[in-house]
């Protein structure tokens, strides 16, 4: 999940390379909505061993409700830092 500051717009994707695609976004070449409205920091995400199963979280996380959304990124990330660097750690 990406999101363009703590608290602000968020984008929820599917990918199978995370660290190539936030680095797309980061370029400006995420889509149109994560574009508009700046959203290049990665501030949650999930791994799954079957493009099938990640489509079907990503499918049920983009119905929910924004405050769940947010529920699960300050479970993982209480401050909303940005991910990214981590993946190339």
């Amino acid at each position: 999940m990406l999101a363009s500051r703590p608290g602000g717009a968020l984008y929820v994707g599917v990918t199978n390379n995370l660290a190539r695609r936030v680095w797309e976004h980061k370029a400006g070449r995420g889509s149109d909505h994560a574009q508009r409205y700046k959203i290049n920091r990665l501030v949650y995400y999930e791994s799954y061993p079957s493009i099938a199963d990640a489509i079907q979280r990503e499918t049920s996380i983009k119905h929910w409700p924004r405050s769940w959304k947010t529920n699960l990124i300050l479970e993982m990330n209480p401050i909303w830092r940005d991910l990214y660097e981590e993946l190339n750690a």
